[in-house]
């Protein structure tokens, strides 16, 4: 199974796993890294390093990370461009994670990027929209 590390700035990393697993269950094959304040992309690089060893990483490792662009991604990328059975989605967000949980199992380190993608785009929904949209099809 893909591993998966969800690198964030703050605790967002460790609460996002933990209501994730609040809706789909324990995961196995999981880490994350949080950033803190006074800690530079070395550190990053060592805790995600730490992870890998933890991890078993024969199938891949998918790290999903709050910003492109940012210390966590960074960090990451520093990694991933040393490896190719490792890739990288920023954005993360919970529909992401669940989606991504579900389809891990059975699904390339590839096509798990595309679910990551996907679903994280699809879950951003404007509520005034979608009640414009109801109401146009009760008619």
């Amino acid at each position: 199974m893909i591993a998966i590390i969800v690198g964030t700035h703050g605790m967002f990393s460790e609460e996002l796993i933990k209501s994730s697993e609040m809706i789909f269950g324990i995961q196995e094959n999981i880490g994350y890294v949080t950033f803190k304040p006074g800690e530079g992309t070395d550190d990053l690089v060592n805790k995600y390093n730490t992870l890998l060893g933890e991890l078993d990483c024969t199938d891949g490792v998918l790290f999903m990370v709050d910003l492109f662009g940012g210390s966590p991604f960074n960090a990451a990328s520093m990694i991933a461009m040393k490896n190719n059975n490792i890739e990288i989605i920023s954005g993360v967000n919970l529909p992401m994670l669940l989606e991504t949980f579900g389809s891990r199992s059975f699904s390339t380190l590839s096509e798990l990027v595309k679910v990551a993608e996907n679903s994280g785009k699809d879950s951003i929904r404007p509520l005034i929209k979608m009640i414009a949209k109801s109401e146009e099809d009760e008619l």
